[in-house]
C-alpha cells in the first residue's frame, strides 16, 4: 500500500467491478458494499491499467499440435460492431473534431463435442489472420490434437470460411448457420408467395430438403422465381438467396452433422458476443477508443475464460 494508491485487494475488486458496469456505477458498487469512496478517474485508471496488462500478456498458441487430442472439436467465430471514437490531434481540446465510427470486434469460442466447457478468443484492432491465430489457440485450449476433427460454424461470411481453411486444413469442415440460411429463405417465401400461409409452406420444404442434403432442389426452386436482371438487389430477396446458397454449396452438409450429433447452428457465438462483448463494450451512450476497447476485451475474455484468478497471482508474485 502505498501513499494515495489502492492496495492490491481494492484493484481487484474495481478491475472486477469496472469490467463489468460503467466506471461511474463502480463508484456506487464500491459504497455500497465496501463503504470505499473512489473518484471515476481512479476506477477508470486503476480498470484499464489491468486491462491493458492483460493484453499485453495474453499469448496465442498458434502452433500445429504433435500431440493426440479430442475426436472432435466445435469452433464458431462471428464479428460485431464497436462503437469507437478517434480524437482529432490536431485540437487543443479533444472534445472537438471526434471522429465517430464501429469497428469489428471478432470473437471465436471453441468446445470439444458434446462439452459445455468452453473456450473463448478475440480481437478489436487485429485483421481476420489474428483472429484465425485466436480461432487456433481457442481450438487448443479445448483440446484439438493432430488427430482432431474440427466441426466450424459461422454465418458464411468469406474471412471466417477462409480462416477455418487456413488454420485447420483438412482436419476442419465449415457449416454455414443453418438459421442464417434460414432467414434467407424466409425474404425469399415472403417475396415468391404473398399469401402467407403459402409461403410458411413452401418455406418448411425448403428447411426439410437442406436436412436432408438435397440443397440443389432449394436453388431450383429459388431459380425459377428470381426476379429481372433490372431490379437492384436490395429489392431482389429471391436472387439474394439462390446466389448465396449457390456460393456455399460446400458448406451445407447438414445431414453429416446431424447424423453426428453436432450442431448446425451458430447460436454459441451469437449469445457470446452479447454476454462478452456487447454487455460492457455497447453500453448506451459510450464510445470507446480503440486501443482501451481491446484491452477491454482481453480482460473480459481472460474472466470468461476463467483466468482470473491466475492473473491476479502471477500479478502478485510480480509486485
Amino acid at each position: 500500500m502505498h501513499h494515495r494508491c489502492c492496495s492490491r485487494p481494492l484493484q481487484r475488486v474495481v478491475t472486477d467491478f469496472g469490467a463489468d458496469v460503467a466506471f461511474a456505477q463502480v463508484m456506487d458498487k464500491l459504497v455500497e458494499h465496501y463503504g470505499i469512496i473512489l473518484a471515476e478517474s481512479t476506477v477508470r485508471r486503476v480498470t484499464e491499467a489491468h486491462a491493458q496488462k492483460i493484453y499485453e500478456t495474453t499469448t496465442v498458441d498458434e502452433a500445429w499440435p504433435s500431440e493426440v487430442g479430442c475426436e472432435t472439436i466445435v469452433v464458431e467465430m462471428d464479428g460485431g460492431m464497436v462503437p469507437i471514437v478517434e480524437a482529432d490531434g490536431t485540437q487543443q481540446d479533444r472534445r472537438r473534431g471526434k471522429k465517430l465510427q464501429w469497428k469489428e470486434a471478432k470473437l471465436c469460442l471453441a468446445h470439444e463435442a458434446g462439452s459445455k466447457t468452453l473456450s473463448y478468443g478475440g480481437t478489436l484492432q487485429g485483421d481476420v489472420a489474428e483472429a484465425g491465430k485466436r480461432l487456433l489457440g481457442c481450438a487448443k485450449s479445448a483440446g484439438f490434437g493432430k488427430n482432431s476433427r474440427v466441426h466450424a460454424l459461422g454465418d458464411g461470411a468469406d474471412w471466417i470460411a477462409l480462416q477455418v481453411d487456413e488454420r485447420f486444413g483438412n482436419n476442419g469442415r465449415y457449416l454455414v448457420d443453418f438459421y442464417h440460411v434460414c432467414d434467407y429463405l424466409s425474404a425469399a417465401a415472403v417475396a415468391i408467395y404473398p399469401d402467407e400461409e403459402t409461403a410458411k409452406v413452401w418455406l418448411n420444404q425448403q428447411k426439410e430438403s437442406l436436412r436432408a442434403g438435397n440443397y440443389v432442389a432449394t436453388i431450383e426452386s429459388l431459380k425459377t422465381h428470381l426476379e429481372p436482371d433490372d431490379v437492384a438487389d436490395s429489392e431482389a430477396a429471391i436472387r439474394s438467396c439462390h446466389r448465396y446458397l449457390s456460393r456455399r454449396k460446400d458448406q451445407l452438409d447438414y445431414p453429416s452433422a446431424l447424423a453426428n450429433n453436432l450442431p448446425i447452428g451458430s447460436g454459441e457465438i451469437e449469445s457470446a458476443h452479447r454476454y462478452i462483448v456487447q454487455k460492457r463494450l455497447k453500453l448506451a451512450g459510450s464510445w470507446w477508443c480503440a486501443a482501451n476497447a481491446d484491452h477491454m476485451l482481453a480482460l473480459r475474455l481472460n474472466r470468461a475464460n476463467k483466468q482470473w484468478g491466475n492473473y491476479w497471482n502471477q500479478d502478485r508474485m510480480a509486485a
